[in-house]
């Protein structure tokens, strides 16, 4: 795979602009995406763990009752 020439071009720009080089930049840029997805897919795991806090019969809410607020109070 080669990488389109504006692309690489803004990749020297910003490294030089970060005083590093590109393959570090890069690197940083993979580091700091993966440490994003691995905290998103960690969050996602969480929350698919916790119970429910609504009470259903099991079927899906209405819109009207998705929407009323007024039990809440």
């Amino acid at each position: 795979m080669t990488l389109e020439e504006d692309v690489a071009q803004w990749a020297r720009i910003e490294a030089a602009r970060r005083d590093t080089s590109v393959s570090r930049l890069l690197g940083e840029m993979l580091k700091e995406r993966m440490s994003a997805q691995n905290n998103y897919e960690q969050a996602m795991r969480r929350a698919l763990r916790r119970k429910p806090f609504l009470k259903s019969t099991g079927r899906y809410l209405t819109r009207e009752q998705v929407h009323d607020r007024a039990h809440l109070r």
